[in-house]
């Protein structure tokens, strides 16, 4: 199949399933981050998943390969980036597994219908407004910065298109874990895993797991941390088996 390609963008390797993903130098590519987060998120036979804010189409693409999910939702407020994420699904030949809508996460509940998803996920902007900015219309801007929706957005409608007992995945930064478990309990989206990120051994989280249950009891379990480095350059084994190397 040939897929067109816009000015700076190219084609990358995802090393599964033979899956491939367009990507823009210039505007915005997938880190680590949210590579970790369709590792720690679950999709079960027959379940239905939703992306909010999904950029490049990167976490759907890489749980369509790992997981054994139904079908994938994917939305992304940006129409050049929904664009770019609908062209790799059709790279992939996924046009019947995953579905990129153009959209706005504050409105995901209008969009899909409350209660009809069994799995979401989202890898949110980390930055908060008391974070400056210089250019606020820039793709990378608004994946870093809560420019077009805040946290709490995030949360609201998480639980609104998660029928009872589903699941919510997500990856942020442990600075804000305390705000992120006040709001996810606020909208009845108990915290249930947890599991935190360390460049090196020795070295301060910098990065964190969580999964919500809509509606689920309070047990919250704390996983071993997962380590990035064994040694500069160097991933460790738990890192390569998530990248599928």
């Amino acid at each position: 199949m040939t897929i067109r390609l816009l000015e700076d963008e190219r084609i990358d390797e995802l090393q599964r399933n033979g899956y491939r993903i367009i990507q823009n130098r210039k505007k915005f590519c997938f880190g680590m981050d949210a590579v970790l987060l369709s590792g720690f998120a679950r999709a079960e036979k027959g379940e239905r998943t939703l992306d909010l804010g999904t950029g490049t189409g990167i976490i759907p693409l890489l749980m369509a390969a790992k997981t054994r999910g139904e079908s994938f939702a994917a939305l992304e407020i940006q129409p050049d980036m929904a664009d770019m994420a609908a062209r790799s699904v059709a790279l992939n030949g996924l046009e019947k597994k995953i579905t990129v809508v153009t959209g706005d996460i504050k409105e995901a509940s209008e969009i899909f219908g409350r209660a009809s998803f069994d799995v979401v996920t989202c890898n949110p902007p980390y930055m908060d407004q008391s974070h400056g900015l210089r250019n606020p219309d820039e793709p990378r801007a608004i994946a870093r910065h809560e420019l077009l929706c805040t946290f709490e957005d995030v949360a609201r409608e998480a639980a609104a298109v998660l029928r009872p007992g589903g699941r919510f995945y997500l990856v942020h930064r442990p600075r804000r874990l305390a705000e992120l478990i006040c709001v996810l309990k606020n909208h009845r989206l108990e915290p249930k895993r947890m599991k935190l990120v360390h460049p090196y051994l020795e070295s301060e989280a910098n990065m964190v797991l969580l999964e919500a249950v809509r509606g689920g009891g309070v047990q919250l379990r704390v996983e071993p941390p997962l380590v990035v480095y064994e040694r500069p350059g160097v991933y460790t084994r738990e890192i390569y088996d998530i990248y599928g190397y």
